[in-house]
């Protein structure tokens, strides 16, 4: 048995980052980087005008005639005199003689020929070229996270497609002949089923969208087939089964598939018969089948991995420091994870607490983790907690 530090170094150790994929722009939220990406133009492109007004060669002359227009989206020029002026847009061209322009609320205008109320520095309100970013220039590194700002900011360049790290396909498969399905009254000695739509949305919040869902019963032969079908995707996640009762036929079934085990058991509660394997390129978490053990491991270890195979280059856990309300107790020798509630940084750890409930996760907002060495923490102790069910 290990702990919960060196299993996250041993998963850290054998996961990789996909290989990069080139997608469009506008399916990119959400995933990272593969390359640097350098500004193919310069933004902006051509010399704009940042208000609507009138363009000119600056000067003294405060009184100018008026030539022509210019709107956004034209391409013309103008031989501009030094007592002329044209109309312009926000965004529209500044006409090459021009170097000024002026905002419409600071002039007079009499017929085809306007007065300047109000003489504005020579330069002001053209947006130069390159003012933004200019051609060459590094926009983004690689391991960038891609939000809606960057694409927007890339469409500017004309940009359509990103080589970005691939995002991980993934095989959801949930042990149990105890299991049911919700929507039918609940058979004697059975249980209905949580775990795969609790993973699956747990997936799905982080960005992970491609989960295939497969069940099976406990019996060693279906168990061997439809992990071999999981292991044809890049992570395998199996609820229940890892155990070494009489029905627990997974750790024989990923054998038999060639599955190299690289740990089993993690000194934590809940969540100790964690196993992690890998064959090829597939990584495989056998996770417990008990609720709350089985998304507590899916969210210090499987997530970690996730976030390494997709690129991310911040693979540490988000855990955050508190202080406890009351005297805790751990007097299991093992990290402990518990759930509670933090607020303003105090935390106040929730009374049920169990492998198989899932109403302290249900309701808390901080998941909580006491060092394995301490049997007893007092009110107002330091711990370190991961924020959860936060939007």
């Amino acid at each position: 048995m290990i702990s919960v530090s060196e299993a996250l170094d041993l998963i850290k150790t054998h996961t990789d980052q996909l290989a990069g994929v080139k997608i469009p722009l506008r399916s990119s939220f959400g995933c990272f980087l593969a390359e640097e990406l350098v500004a193919p133009i310069s933004l902006p492109s051509f010399r704009q005008s940042a208000m609507d007004g009138y363009a000119f060669r600056f000067g003294e002359i405060s009184e100018l005639e008026v030539i022509g227009e210019c709107k956004a989206g034209d391409a013309v020029d103008f031989e501009i005199q030094t007592n002329q002026a044209v109309r312009i847009f926000t965004g529209a061209r500044v006409p090459d003689q021009a170097d000024t322009v002026v905002m419409q609320e600071h002039v007079e205008v009499n017929g085809k020929k306007i007065s300047i109320l109000q003489l504005p520095e020579k330069s002001t309100n053209v947006r130069e070229v390159g003012e933004q970013i200019h051609a060459g220039d590094q926009v983004l590194p690689a391991g960038t996270k891609i939000n809606e700002s960057i694409i927007g900011f890339l469409a500017s360049f004309g940009i359509i497609e990103v080589l970005v790290f691939n995002k991980p396909k993934i095989t959801l498969i949930v042990t149990g002949n105890e299991l049911q399905e919700a929507g039918s009254p609940l058979k004697p000695g059975c249980i209905y089923e949580s775990n795969a739509i609790m993973l699956e949305s747990a997936l799905k919040s982080r960005g992970f969208d491609s989960v295939r869902i497969l069940k099976v019963q406990d019996e060693l032969e279906a168990t061997k087939k439809v992990i071999a079908e999981g292991l044809e995707d890049d992570m395998l996640l199996i609820s229940g089964g890892i155990s070494v009762g009489d029905y627990d036929f997974v750790n024989a079934a990923l054998q038999a598939n060639g599955v190299q085990e690289i740990f089993y058991k993690v000194n934590q509660k809940p969540g100790k018969p964690l196993w992690f394997g890998k064959r090829e390129k597939t990584l495989v978490f056998a996770l417990p089948g008990n609720p709350a053990s089985s998304l507590t491991c899916f969210l210090i270890y499987a997530f970690s991995a996730l976030k390494i195979m997709s690129g991310n280059p911040d693979i540490a856990l988000n855990f955050q420091t508190g202080v406890l309300k009351h005297r805790t107790y751990n007097k299991f020798g093992k990290t402990l994870f518990i759930l509670g509630t933090e607020k303003n940084g105090e935390l106040e750890i929730y009374p049920k607490q169990a492998s198989s409930m899932l109403i302290s996760y249900a309701l808390g907002n901080a998941l909580v983790m006491i060092p394995e060495q301490r049997e007893e923490l007092e009110a107002g102790e330091s711990v370190q907690f991961l924020p959860i069910n936060r939007n």
